[in-house]
């Protein structure tokens, strides 16, 4: 979930409690004020009235045209002890002026007379209808809540992005950022906080910069460094194993300890590419077509291919351009040519498709590959004679280089390998 959902969720949570607890304690608050202003009304009639029946004065008529009634009638002492001799309430009564009923606030109040007896009177007002009260607080609290809601949404959204558009900036600098590459600078702010982060996350950039030119140095030199003495010896097996004196044992170990060491050679070759193709070495680059350089090979390996009864089929529907150096692109295609055939079985098949927008090879396999890893230097799955664990490594770092990407998949018993514009 993103940072502004995430606030924007738990305002909106906060703004419904919030905006929930004011409408309780404005409704209560409203209905405390209504009453106290109608008990005042109501007691001020009472008293009036009481006082008159008290001094014998004729009572007035019991609805004086503003609907406000009164009963007055005469009770026991029991009951007057019995009840408290003020209270109010509110009830649905029956207005005469309107022949309706209607919600009122009604106030009991019992008084002695000067006889020593008991009167009760119960006076009536007309007030709100405090269902519809509760309905209309409702509503409004909600349309309140519904404008307040998409107001500070709104001014949050533009403040959030306003202020942490340094942040967004960081974030793509570090989603675009390449070790080894020319990379844009990171724009400075004015924000303590967010200046910290870039001096943070440009420091960490220096150190891995840093240790990227000395791990490219380090194999760079040792590679150079190692192939003469490999040269030598290679020479020197090659002339111990013209002399006529060696046994057949002797020959053999002489072979085995040779081949070793080409393979060897050949490693440090494919380590000494890697760290060219990483320093931006190969520099000659212009368009061409990888159809022909797949035809220019495909002859040397089809004798490969037949010595294991391996089956080739060719599918050109459009030639398959690419920028790049005729070196590297040369690389690309051989390695994915003895990759199929390293990795394919006796009797098994290899297709080749090549399109205007991707170039595919397919073989016969027996077990799928690990797609996470099989780019990783040195990472096989199963060893296999010939095969260095560099040749996909080198492909990757081509493909990165200019600007391809190869993709890793297996169906049907098929290897694919499928090279594509990024």
């Amino acid at each position: 979930m993103k940072l502004i959902h995430l606030f924007i969720w738990r305002t909106s949570l906060a703004l419904v409690v919030i905006l929930t607890v004011w409408a309780g304690f404005f409704y209560v608050a409203m209905m405390a004020e209504i009453n106290d202003e109608v008990d005042d009304s109501l007691e001020d009639y009472a008293e009036n009235l009481m006082l008159r029946s008290l001094s014998g004065e004729e009572m007035p008529s019991t609805s004086n045209g503003s609907n406000n009634q009164y009963y007055l009638y005469e009770v026991s002492a029991e009951y007057a002890a019995s009840y408290p001799h003020i209270t109010y309430r509110d009830e649905d009564v029956y207005i005469t002026e309107k022949d309706e009923m209607e919600p009122a606030r009604v106030l009991m109040v019992i008084f002695r007379t000067d006889d020593d007896k008991y009167k009760e009177l119960v006076v009536y007002t007309p007030t709100i209808e405090k269902l519809d009260l509760q309905r209309a607080i409702l509503q409004w609290t909600v349309f309140l809540y519904v404008i307040l809601l998409v107001i500070i949404m709104l001014i949050n959204a533009w403040v959030y992005r306003r202020n942490l558009k340094p942040l967004y900036g960081l974030l793509n600098w570090l989603d675009n950022y390449k070790v080894g590459h020319k990379n844009v600078p990171l724009v400075d702010t004015h924000i303590t906080e967010f200046r910290q982060l870039n001096e943070a996350a440009i420091a960490a950039a220096n150190r891995s910069e840093h240790l990227f030119e000395q791990q490219k140095q380090f194999i760079g030199n040792a590679s150079h460094e190692m192939q003469t003495p490999l040269a030598i010896c290679r020479n020197r097996l090659e002339m111990l194993m013209e002399d006529e004196n060696l046994t057949e044992h002797q020959l053999e170990e002489l072979v085995k300890t040779h081949q070793t060491l080409e393979n060897l050679s050949r490693m440090n070759r494919s380590l000494l590419l890697l760290c060219k193709i990483d320093n931006g070495q190969f520099s000659d680059v212009h368009r061409l077509s990888l159809n022909g350089l797949l035809h220019r090979y495909l002859d040397d390996y089809k004798e490969v291919y037949a010595y294991r009864n391996i089956d080739l089929y060719i599918d050109e529907e459009s030639q398959f351009f690419v920028e790049m150096d005729d070196s590297l692109a040369a690389i690309l295609v051989t390695n994915l040519l003895k990759n199929a055939f390293v990795h394919n079985t006796d009797h098994g098949r290899i297709e080749i498709r090549v399109t205007d927008a991707s170039f595919c090879i397919r073989n016969t396999g027996e077990h799928e590959l690990d797609g996470e890893h099989i780019f990783e230097r040195f990472y096989q799955a199963k060893k296999k004679e010939g095969s260095s664990g560099l040749g996909l490594a080198l492909v990757d770092s081509i493909c990165k280089t200019n600007h391809l990407q190869v993709e890793y998949s297996f169906d049907n018993g098929m290897h694919q390998f499928k090279i594509s514009y990024q």
